[in-house]
């Protein structure tokens, strides 16, 4: 893996011009080594990140602009600008942006895996159709987690 750690990534732009649709959000990646990778995303209103597990990563969201509800383990909440949301590793979690205005956050996860191909593959994905996002994120070791019952 190329080691991105010295420099600057200005604002607005990703490490070597990179910039991913993913599930109708904007990811942009800003660092990626083997122990930390980190990406801006613009969430629109009405969009998600399903619920999902990651086994193997802490993941961390610094709130910039906007709102959004999380469902975090067994409870939901919601964060505003300038908030830390701290996912252990294994601990269940769900992103809604359930607001009227666009949402946008920091995020970083440690340690990388293969969170960076992941993206890769999803933005290239023709139709990100769930059953073949939920196939591939498997493939990479992030494990979404069923509808709940009569969701």
């Amino acid at each position: 893996m190329k080691s991105e750690i010295t420099g600057i990534t200005r604002a607005n732009e990703g490490i070597q011009g990179i910039s991913w649709n993913i599930l109708g959000q904007t990811y942009v990646p800003k660092s990626n080594t083997e122990h930390s990778f980190s990406w801006h995303a613009t969430l629109p209103p009405g969009t998600f990140v399903p619920p999902h597990i990651h086994p193997d990563q802490d993941e961390y969201l610094y709130m910039l602009e906007g709102k959004l509800d999380f469902m975090l383990g067994n409870s939901e909440s919601q964060a505003t600008p300038g908030d830390l949301i701290r996912l252990g590793m294994g601990v269940p979690h769900g992103i809604f942006n359930k607001s009227e205005q666009t949402a946008k956050v920091l995020f970083w996860v440690s340690p990388t895996k293969k969170l960076f191909d992941l993206f890769w593959g999803l933005h290239n994905m023709k139709e990100q159709k769930p059953e073949d996002v939920v196939a591939l994120a498997a493939e990479f070791n992030i494990h979404f987690l069923p509808p709940p019952p009569g969701g």
